[in-house]
C-alpha cells in the first residue's frame, strides 16, 4: 500500500510525479506473468536435461552414425520400396517401428504373410542381447521384410522413408521397455517413448497422404488403480513407474496430434505379452533360463502375502489384436500437416482376461522343463511394479473382433519348445 502512495507523492517540493497510466500497469502485470511462465518453463526444461545428465551411458542406445553410413542410395531405396510393395490395391503398406523386437517381429511376419507391404525400422539397441534381435532380423529377411537400421529420432531418415513409400499405416512398436530399468536410466525413456514418438508423429502429420497410426501403449498406465478388471474408462493418472508415465504421456501426445493435425490414431494397451522370440528381461524368459541352469529364482509376494499376478497374453493373440486395429483404422483427415476434419482416436486393452499368479507360472515351467525350481520368496520391491493386472477386453471384442484363445500352459509349451531349439543352436550365448 505504501508503495502505491510513493508513486503518487511529489518527487520534489512543488512538483507532482506524472501518474502512470492503467495501460502501463497492465503491461507490467503481463510482463510479470510471462516472467513467471518463462521461469517455470525453464525449470521444466532443466529437469529434463537433468535426467539426461544423471543417466549413465545407456546400453540401450545405438552407436551414433554419420548420415548415409547405414542408409541411402538407389540400391537402398529399391530394397525399401520392394519390402513395402503391396500385393494388391486393397492391401496395406505398413511401416513397423521396433520391427526387430518381440511383438514387432510377429506382427511384421503376419502382415507379410497376408500380402501387405511391410517395412521395418529398428535401432538394434543393447537393452537386451542384440544377437537375438539380429536373429529375428534374419527371420524377417527370409520372409521378404527389410529392416532399416535407424533411430526414431533421426528426422531426416523418417522423412526419406515417407518420400520413398506412401505408407497407408504405421504400426509403432518401438519403445524403451522395462519397468525396473527406468531407475537406472530414466533419460532413455524420455528419448525413446516421448521424443521418439513425437518425431514419428511429426513425420506422419507432414506426409501426404497421412497414414493411420496404431501404436503400443501399455497396461502399465493403469498404475495404482485398484478397480478390476481394468477398463479403458478407468483413471490412468497414477503411474507407478517412469515407464508407465512415459506411456501415459504418449497417450496424451497422441490426443494432441489427432486433435490438431487430423491423424487417425489407435493406442493398444498390451498386457504382459509372452511367447516364442520373446524378451529376455521378462520373468517367464529368465525363469526358464535360470531353472535350466539350476539357479535360484525370486518370486515376489504382495504386502498381504499373496503372489503377484499378471494377465499373461500369448503373442499370437496380441498379433490378432494388432491386425484388427490396423484393419479397422480409418483414414487420417489431414494433408501435409493441415487438418481437414475430425479424425478417429481410439484406445483398447489387449489382454487375456485371466490373471495368473506368478507362482503358478513357475509351476507350469517346472512341469514343462521337468526341472524343480529353486525358489526364493521376497516382498515386492517399490521399484514401479504393481501387484496385479487384469484386462477388460469388451471394447476390443466389439470393435476389433479380438478374442484371445491361448491359455497360459499352451502358450508356455510353445515358448519352451522354441527356447530349447533356439538356444541349443546358440549354446555359446
Amino acid at each position: 500500500m505504501s508503495q502505491v502512495n510513493e508513486h503518487h507523492a511529489p518527487s520534489t517540493p512543488g512538483k507532482l510525479k506524472p501518474e502512470k497510466s492503467p495501460y502501463i500497469h497492465h503491461r507490467l502485470r503481463i510482463h510479470s506473468s510471462l516472467s513467471k511462465l518463462t521461469l517455470w518453463s525453464s525449470f521444466f526444461l532443466a529437469f529434463i536435461l537433468f535426467l539426461f545428465i544423471l543417466s549413465p551411458p545407456s546400453p540401450s542406445a545405438s552407436p551414433r552414425r554419420a548420415l548415409g553410413d547405414s542408409w541411402g542410395g538407389s540400391h537402398w531405396e529399391k530394397r525399401v520400396a520392394k519390402s513395402a510393395r503391396r500385393s494388391s490395391s486393397s492391401s496395406l503398406a505398413v511401416l513397423v517401428t521396433g520391427a526387430a523386437g518381440f511383438v514387432g517381429t510377429h506382427v511384421s511376419l503376419a502382415l507379410k504373410r497376408r500380402g501387405d507391404g511391410v517395412l521395418g525400422l529398428d535401432n538394434f539397441n543393447r537393452y537386451y542381447d542384440p544377437n537375438l534381435k539380429r536373429a529375428r532380423q534374419r527371420l524377417l529377411d527370409r520372409a521378404g521384410v527389410f529392416i532399416v537400421d535407424g533411430d526414431l529420432n533421426d528426422a531426416v531418415l523418417l522423412s526419406k522413408l515417407f518420400d520413398v513409400v506412401p505408407f497407408t499405416h504405421v504400426m509403432h512398436l518401438a519403445a524403451q521397455a522395462g519397468v525396473r530399468y527406468a531407475m537406472q536410466n530414466p533419460g532413455s525413456y524420455v528419448h525413446s517413448n516421448i521424443a521418439g514418438f513425437v518425431n514419428l508423429l511429426e513425420a506422419c502429420k507432414n506426409a501426404n497422404p497421412q497414414p493411420a497410426v496404431v501404436w503400443a501403449s501399455s497396461s502399465s498406465v493403469y498404475g495404482l488403480n485398484s478397480k478390476v478388471p481394468f477398463s479403458e474408462k478407468d483413471r490412468t493418472d497414477q503411474p507407478a513407474s517412469l515407464y508407465a508415465a512415459s506411456k501415459k504421456a504418449g497417450e496424451e501426445i497422441a490426443h494432441s496430434y489427432n486433435h490438431i493435425y487430423g491423424l487417425a490414431i489407435t493406442g493398444l494397451r498390451f498386457f504382459t505379452v509372452y511367447g516364442p522370440w520373446g524378451r529376455p528381461d521378462m520373468a517367464y524368459f529368465f525363469f526358464t533360463k535360470d531353472i535350466l541352469k539350476g539357479k535360484q529364482i525370486t518370486i515376489f509376494e504382495s504386502p498381504d502375502g499373496g503372489t503377484v499376478a499378471r494377465d499373461f497374453t500369448y503373442i499370437d493373440d496380441i498379433v490378432k489384436g494388432c491386425l484388427g486395429a490396423l484393419d479397422t483404422a480409418k483414414k487420417s483427415t489431414g494433408s501435409g500437416g493441415k487438418k481437414k476434419g475430425p479424425a478417429q482416436l481410439r484406445v483398447f486393452n489387449l489382454g487375456n482376461t485371466s490373471p495368473v499368479p506368478v507362482s503358478e507360472l513357475v509351476a507350469i515351467l517346472e512341469k514343462l522343463l521337468k526341472v524343480k525350481a529353486k525358489k526364493k520368496m521376497l516382498p515386492m520391491p517399490t521399484n514401479g511394479d504393481v501387484k496385479f493386472t487384469h484386462a477388460n477386453i469388451s471394447l476390443a471384442y466389439r470393435d476389433l473382433g479380438y478374442r484371445p484363445t491361448t491359455d497360459l500352459e499352451t502358450g508356455l509349451r510353445k515358448f519352451v519348445k522354441w527356447y530349447l531349439e533356439f538356444y541349443s543352436k546358440k549354446s555359446s550365448w
